[in-house]
């Protein structure tokens, strides 16, 4: 049932490739371009041909390939995170793990059900399948594109040496998945954060502008996962009645091969418009899931990065705090002043830093958030117009060829 899904060395071809990393407005500095060329899917992984063309002078050459993996993505991503002179810089959410089980578990299915249906049936749902599968795959490896096209238009994560290491050195990475051990290690690390956090939460700032982006970005992440995992729940709606109407026409093609009825072209005539209705509700679906779902999903995860900003600048501006105190303590005591004025001066120094980043940053996440809103938004609503008005049209149609062939 998988055949021709898996091992397949071009998924990418060149009308569904453009527009691919369009979830994000990015600038139009062409000193460096990464993108995705093309992608191979295995039945455990995806390999990835990142491809770069650049005219900085870092680079050995204007224009390569390599092959990377999915943990690839993740160590690159792990590697900004744990550098402290990226701290206050909204860090790209890392892509996501390619999942195609769900997939290969419909397409298993209804491959078992296969006995149960007409062979028309069957042939439909299969295209739907596979579509959903392909439409998967291409998904993954956007998500892949616009992480590294995020780095790659940023003026400071792009000078980073791990990205140039990625997007350069033509061998593997030597990145393996986590062990059991790291994995728990992981789990203790995010626990503790958590834990932080909830210290935090009643840190007061002394800015009033992180006080006011805190506020919102707590309210904004909630809003957009909960907005995210509706419009899912949306899209599967127009799936299932798309499967519906496969059904219903099959009902009516077999209705129309019944010997000695007159309604045989009556039937066929259903078929076929429950057949067109079908691929209107299965456009409708696949619009509202690429301009819709797809950017509530990203922003999702766009404002989980953004909060961990604001986690690791309230964490520096306790840590001012306790220095100060610190210092207090040092000076009333006369004991280890020097040692604790210049831990104080230190974490000035870095919250000083984070705080300016930051402000940026937040910033420019803003723009760039009602940017790409605006964009898929309004192409939206001109997409379900359109769409609206088709499915009109067919049902006027519909109407008056049915009565032509009662008539």
């Amino acid at each position: 049932m998988m055949d021709g899904l898996d091992d397949h060395p071009d998924l990418l071809s060149d009308d569904q490739n453009k527009g691919r990393s369009e979830t994000v407005d990015l600038n139009t500095d062409t000193s460096l371009i990464v993108d995705i060329s093309d992608a191979l899917s295995e039945r455990d992984k995806v390999k990835f041909t990142v491809h770069t063309k650049t005219t900085l002078p870092e680079f050995r050459e204007s224009e390569f390939s390599v092959v990377r993996q999915h943990e690839e993505f993740v160590w690159l991503h792990d590697q900004y995170v744990e550098n402290l002179d990226f701290a206050g810089i909204v860090i790209p959410p890392p892509p996501p793990r390619p999942d195609f089980d769900a997939s290969r578990e419909k397409l298993q299915k209804l491959g078992e059900g296969e006995g149960t249906m007409t062979k028309e049936e069957f042939n439909k749902m299969k295209q739907e399948l596979e579509a959903e599968y392909l439409a998967t795959f291409k998904k993954t490896v956007a998500m892949h594109e616009v992480f590294l096209q995020r780095l790659a238009a940023h003026p400071t994560l792009r000078t980073d040496h791990n990205f140039r290491v990625f997007l350069e050195y033509d061998q593997e990475l030597s990145v393996r998945g986590k062990n059991k051990k790291e994995r728990l290690g992981g789990m203790f690390k995010t626990l503790t954060k958590s834990m932080d956090e909830v210290l935090l939460s009643g840190q007061k700032d002394v800015d009033a502008f992180f006080e006011q982006e805190k506020t919102f970005l707590l309210d904004y992440h909630t809003k957009v996962k909960d907005a995210t995992l509706k419009c899912d729940r949306m899209t599967r709606k127009h799936k299932d009645v798309a499967d519906s109407y496969i059904k219903i026409s099959g009902g009516f093609v077999g209705l129309g091969t019944v010997e000695n009825t007159n309604l045989d072209k009556f039937f066929n005539k259903l078929a076929e418009i429950f057949e067109k209705a079908r691929k209107l509700e299965a456009r409708v679906a696949t619009d509202e899931d690429l301009k819709l779902a797809d950017l509530l999903r990203y922003y999702m995860r766009d404002s989980a990065a953004a909060k961990a900003l604001l986690y690791r600048r309230t964490r520096c501006l306790a840590n001012y705090e306790n220095a100060n105190k610190a210092l207090e303590k040092a000076r009333a005591k006369n004991k280890e002043v020097q040692l604790a004025e210049t831990n104080q001066q230190q974490a000035c120094e870095r919250f000083e830093k984070i705080s300016e980043m930051a402000k940026g940053e937040l910033t420019d996440f803003k723009t760039r958030r009602v940017s790409a809103y605006r964009k898929h938004l309004v192409e939206l609503a001109e997409l379900e117009l359109k769409h609206a008005k088709a499915q009109v049209q067919l049902l006027r149609n519909s109407i008056a060829h049915l009565k032509e062939e009662t008539g």
